[in-house]
């Protein structure tokens, strides 16, 4: 099918071949930072217990940092898309300059956060005092140098909104790859280089972040037409900020409420043993595996959907969320089946050798992902909904449904799951809390289609 003239893609071109053509790139290369956040752990782990334990607990606020630019870039790519899909090039323009002028007030915040406050952020969740130094050594590196996250974000979404989605995946894959390569020798001290243990980790998280991000600033200046960055005479655009922060601050919050999560269950388990706490940072690695590719798809749906909601085609997007939740949904059940057959193979991954000699990782973590992944057969749908709620300006259903999953439900279920039947119980209130969830994203997303898709067919 010919492309009308200056038409972009979105529009146009077939939606199934469209939404592969714009997800399989990202997918790709989330499938790298998956396996990169692997490896990362991997090597950590084979420091000691305490190194791995201090990366695990790390996570609520590197989760915190991608909360801020995911859900900011989420903001500008929405906004983007839909002032492509309207024909408003003024709109587009001034969309991505403030997007990165927020993306730069964000990462100078968590600057300051990390060269004061990481080792206080360990003092008040453990005692031990190998874990305090390994991760306040990783948690300041990976804030006080978060530069290269917070630019790689956004440009990358800016190539994202624009249906530059190749491009995007070479970026990504660029900084992954520096990581990985970087990972071993920084952290045990290879060649030239002195042995760095966990700071070694950071600094090679960093480095390929700064990678990644001007990777990503090139290919916007040459390879995105859309988009034309210049900041001559530039000053912030208050209307422009808060459209983007009607889509990204929900998502800032929604995601945000991840760490409280995470931080919340951490002191439920810690609370038995710290292996049980070492147990849920693995796990979160190794889900990454497939639910990196999820987000790459619904990061490629996003823009479909806001630039077909502003060109007034409502086919095109009933379409595409239809087929985003059917491969949302076969990705998490197989990740679903290799959890409940392989356990014990994917923890053996992450055992130290003092692990390795009490078993408590495997002991813990076998019936812990077994009963974990059981969630992941509803999770794809719910995934995709707060997607589709984001790019039609509706990011607060999609703070409503995390709020219920992951703080109304899941830790509240969680600590009296514990108090009542122990360790093992704990991990129920994963699918329990799911269930709920997809229940009221359900109700949410038929809300969504009667109030603002089935009206584009008048």
């Amino acid at each position: 099918m010919a492309r009308p003239e200056g038409e972009n893609k979105m529009g146009v071109m077939p939606v199934n071949r469209l939404l592969l053509n714009m997800a399989i790139p990202i997918m790709i290369s989330m499938m790298v930072q998956a396996f990169y956040n692997v490896v990362d752990s991997y090597f950590v782990s084979q420091i000691s217990q305490d190194a791995l334990n201090a990366v695990s607990l790390a996570f609520p606020v590197q989760n915190l940092m991608i909360a801020v630019s995911v859900g900011t870039g989420v903001g500008v790519n929405a906004l983007l898309a839909r002032s492509l899909g309207q024909g408003d090039r003024e709109k587009v323009n001034r969309s991505a300059v403030n997007g990165i002028f927020l993306a730069i007030i964000s990462c100078l915040v968590f600057v300051v956060l990390g060269l004061t406050c990481s080792q206080w952020f360990y003092v008040v969740q453990t005692d031990i005092p190998g874990i305090i130094d390994y991760g306040t050594d990783y948690l300041t590196i990976c804030c006080s140098v978060s530069v290269g996250l917070f630019g790689a974000v956004i440009m990358e979404r800016l190539l994202q909104a624009t249906g530059q989605t190749f491009y995007t995946m070479i970026a990504q894959a660029a900084g992954a790859l520096t990581n990985i390569i970087l990972d071993p020798i920084l952290i045990f001290g290879l060649g030239p280089f002195p042995r760095m243990e966990v700071a070694g980790a950071a600094l090679a998280t960093v480095i390929g972040q700064i990678l990644g991000c001007c990777v990503s600033i090139f290919f916007n200046f040459t390879r995105n037409p859309e988009v034309k960055l210049t900041f001559k005479g530039f000053r912030p655009h208050g209307p422009t900020i808060r459209e983007i922060y009607s889509v990204g601050l929900p998502g800032i919050i929604m995601q945000s409420i991840g760490s409280v999560m995470v931080f919340g269950m951490n002191q439920i388990l810690i609370a038995f043993t710290d292996t049980a706490t070492a147990v849920f940072g693995v796990y979160f690695k190794l889900q990454s595996f497939f639910f990196m590719p999820v987000f790459g798809l619904c990061n490629g749906m996003v823009p479909i959907v806001a630039y077909n909601f502003g060109a007034r085609k409502p086919d095109r997007i009933i379409k595409t969320i239809k087929l985003a939740v059917m491969y949302a949904t076969i990705m998490l059940a197989v990740g679903c089946v290799v959890f409940q057959i392989f356990p014990g193979q994917l923890l053996a991954m992450f055992q130290s050798e003092e692990g390795a000699a009490t078993g408590d990782l495997l002991a813990i973590g076998i019936p812990a992902l077994r009963i974990i992944s059981l969630s992941w057969l509803l999770a794809g749908f719910g995934i995709v909904c707060s997607s589709v709620f984001q790019a039609l300006d509706h990011g607060v259903l999609s703070l409503i449904c995390s709020l219920v999953r992951q703080l109304v439900v899941l830790l509240p279920v969680a600590f009296l799951l514990s108090r009542a039947f122990g360790l093992e119980a704990v991990w129920l209130s994963f699918p329990v809390a799911e269930l709920f969830s997809a229940s009221l994203c359900a109700v949410f997303i038929r809300r969504v289609y009667r109030r603002d898709v089935l009206p584009l067919r008048d």
